[in-house]
């Protein structure tokens, strides 16, 4: 996110940064075309090289997941369930607004289509820094709603724990997944993609959030499999009137900024003083005991911004300029906010509402766009996993003779002739006259 028009506001904080650092692509790029090539064993190479982790085989077994339930605490299992129950719901309450659709614009002509299921598609659930819980979730479980008959999930394998994190591998059964795979990574994305030895048949569809690395190897599959969506570092934007409590309002910016050095947090503010003072008490809770501090200070520094806005069409104009990723509304009016504000992936009206709430248990997915994606597209959803392929019945060919025409006029005058003539010979026999009048395809075309 940035401040594309600085005559819009002014900056009470400025990031440092408003790039998110190298360019991975070239890096991507080398070791897919590697794993594409030499398959599992380049597989296990940047398995070891990245994650210093090269078991003897990469799917976990089911006693595997047995022994990590027992890791984890009934009290936080019944939470995930929790969460997990959430998440279904409003996939499923999504997915009964897709319907299946029959139109007849004339007798004898029926066009529609119908609602399919990816046949099957691979979750990647991060942990690099922190063993995510609700990413398995969002993913896998709302895959399952859709329909999807085979589920891959893959999350890193952590040398110092043998595999998967418990609490991570008991999340990814709970929420559905057929297969577990402990890789992560460049390679994980690779393996799901090429199908290589030990992972099954490659998927047709990937997906899930990751840092800047997945995000590139995903936009470089895409073609090879589809893709859910560019989910790159996350971020979060805030806009608050004079209302706001500004120690909540840091409370959130750095409940984001925690994801990791590269995550932007912003605050868009209609008040002097509350961005001031919001600045001061970022600044109060990074110097105390704040458990992340060590990474949300970096983040703060370097992506942080607050920026003070004289109107509120104004900060909108900011903020869909931004298209943040998470969206929170501190102001008053919040029916005027929810009906103007156009380019976020999910927003949150009100101060009783986080991001927290999203991204683990409140029941929409928080797999979302970034870095203004969300101008165009919107985040994970039931729907990512589900086709919609159309069909045309023509039961009564005369019925079809504008049609017909139609095509045939549109076919010649494009100079594709081949496809005038599938046309007229359908117009003969449904008027009962012979074929042999269009053997010669220039006649009466258009020059």
């Amino acid at each position: 996110m940035r401040l594309t028009d600085p005559g819009l506001g002014e900056y009470l904080k400025a990031p440092e940064r408003v790039d998110g650092g190298a360019d991975v692509s070239r890096d991507v790029s080398e070791v897919l075309a590697d794993i594409g090539t030499r398959g599992i064993d380049a597989v296990r190479h940047y398995s070891q090289e990245f994650d210093g982790w090269n078991p003897p085989a990469f799917r976990v077994e089911a006693e595997a997941v047995r022994s990590a339930e027992t890791e984890v605490p009934p009290a936080l299992i019944d939470q995930i369930d929790f969460a997990l129950e959430q998440i279904r719901d409003f996939a499923a309450a999504q997915r009964a607004c897709l319907r299946p659709l029959d139109h007849d614009p004339c007798p004898g002509l029926r066009l529609g289509h119908r609602i399919v299921p990816v046949g099957a598609v691979g979750c990647y659930v991060p942990g690099g820094v922190y063993p995510l819980i609700a990413s398995a979730l969002m993913t896998i479980a709302v895959a399952k709603v859709a329909g999807v008959e085979r589920v891959v999930a893959c999350a890193p394998g952590k040398p110092q724990r043998g595999g998967i994190h418990p609490v991570q591998l008991v999340a990814m059964d709970r929420a559905g997944a057929d297969e577990i795979y402990a890789v992560g990574g460049i390679q994980a994305l690779a393996a799901m993609a090429f199908g290589v030895d030990g992972f099954g048949p490659p998927v047709d569809l990937v997906c899930g959030a990751g840092n800047s690395y997945v995000a590139e190897a995903k936009r470089q599959l895409f073609g090879t499999v589809g893709i859910d969506l560019l989910a790159g570092p996350t971020e979060v934007l805030l806009i608050a009137d004079d209302s706001a409590d500004p120690a909540l309002l840091a409370y959130d910016l750095l409940g984001q900024a925690e994801h990791g050095v590269d995550s932007p947090a912003a605050l868009i503010t209609l008040s002097r003083e509350v961005g001031e003072a919001t600045i001061s008490e970022v600044e109060r809770l990074l110097a105390g005991t704040y458990p992340t501090a060590a990474v949300a200070s970096k983040s703060w520094r370097d992506f942080g911004a607050v920026v003070l806005c004289d109107s509120r069409e104004a900060a909108t104009a900011v903020s869909d300029a931004m298209a943040p990723e998470h969206l929170e509304i501190h102001a008053a009016d919040l029916e005027w906010w929810h009906d103007t504000l156009k380019n976020y992936g999910t927003i949150f009206l009100g101060p009783h509402a986080t991001v927290a709430y999203s991204d683990k248990a409140i029941g929409t997915n928080h797999v979302l766009p970034t870095r203004g994606a969300a101008r165009y597209t919107s985040g994970l959803w039931v729907g990512s996993f589900l086709k919609t392929p159309t069909y045309q019945l023509v039961e009564d060919p005369v019925a079809a003779l504008p049609v017909a025409a139609a095509a045939a006029a549109i076919s010649d005058a494009e100079g594709m002739f081949g496809h005038g003539l599938t046309a007229k010979v359908r117009i003969d026999r449904a008027e009962g006259r012979s074929v042999l009048s269009h053997a010669n395809p220039r006649k009466g075309c258009n020059p």
